[in-house]
């Protein structure tokens, strides 16, 4: 009988060399005429998310037989995942958050891909560890359970790690851009005006998100909507409390300078407190090293000697 360990090695090696192989003859080009989407897509980026999700695709989709093959099975999976987890509101707000522009369909897929991986991975895992006949219909059956599970929560929580670093990030650029706009509408600059100054900051997240807001106006739509979408879309607060205010400037023309500028008062302060608060979690923190490992080995380093001492003379 053959070992099941080696024949575990050489599954996973081969399956390695295999999706190596198809990745190399996918780059290869392909003589075909372009499509009506890859040569009308370029051109709606501006306006359509769909249109640059396409855009930012490779223009050769990796393993287009292994993905052709595996299609039904990822389709019935994406499904599950959509009916048994559910919360698609939920993730299409933490998409959102994140800023990754895709579609709540998509990332189910993701999520089914990242399963099926995992179950390869969890039955390779059961070979390797293979001993007797007595576990192996326990270890064959959960082990790649497990591994799908696992891999499934680990899309979830990259998700969710994206979407808080994210809006942290907004928070905290967020009183510095409120000052800006506030500065650019005392200088006599209109709302719009102000918000291209304020898309058009370096690198920060909250400058990209009102840059969309420009792109969908000077598109054609509304000032007033985009704002509107904005808020609401972005789940954060203080923003949507600003494109509020920004809305009823518009409107009714209230006074905007010293509201925005008040706005920016609170984000600080409000900042500083979640900064002693962090700081004081991160001090309970500190006290599990130090109560559980430092203590006890100085104890230890105390104690030792005088029982060492103590033991050797009796």
């Amino acid at each position: 009988m053959i070992s099941s360990q080696p024949l575990a090695l050489a599954l996973l090696l081969g399956t390695v060399l295999g999706l190596g192989l198809w990745s190399v003859v996918a780059t290869l080009p392909q003589l075909r005429r372009p499509r009506l989407i890859d040569r009308v897509a370029p051109h709606l980026v501006d306006i359509a998310p769909a249109a640059r999700e396409h855009a930012r695709r490779r223009v050769i989709d990796p393993l287009p037989i292994l993905g052709q093959l595996l299609s039904p099975l990822i389709g019935w999976l994406r499904r599950v995942l959509g009916e048994v987890i559910g919360g698609n509101e939920l993730v299409s707000t933490r998409l959102r958050q994140a800023g990754q522009v895709v579609s709540v369909e998509r990332f189910r897929t993701q999520q089914a891909v990242w399963a099926l991986v995992g179950v390869v991975l969890g039955l390779v895992f059961a070979l390797a560890s293979f001993r007797s006949a007595a576990n192996q219909v326990l270890v064959f059956a959960l082990m790649p359970l497990l591994g799908g599970v696992i891999a499934v929560g680990a899309r979830e929580l990259l998700l969710r790690h994206a979407a808080s670093s994210r809006i942290r990030r907004i928070a905290s650029e967020y009183p510095t851009v409120l000052e800006f706009l506030s500065l650019s509408l005392a200088a006599g600059e209109g709302i719009f005006d102000s918000l291209v100054r304020v898309s058009s900051l370096g690198n920060s997240e909250l400058g990209r998100e009102f840059a969309g807001v420009v792109r969908r106006v000077r598109a054609g739509a509304a000032l007033g909507p985009s704002l509107r979408e904005l808020g609401r879309d972005l789940g954060y607060v203080p923003l949507a409390r600003t494109c509020d205010h920004l809305l009823t400037a518009m409107e009714r023309g209230a006074p905007l300078v010293e509201v925005l500028q008040a706005q920016a008062s609170d984000a600080r302060d409000l900042s500083k407190r979640e900064l002693l608060e962090v700081a004081g979690r991160n001090e309970l923190r500190m006290m599990v090293p130090l109560v559980m490992l430092i203590l006890p080995v100085t104890v230890l380093f105390a104690l030792y000697p005088s029982f060492f001492i103590i033991s050797t003379s009796f």
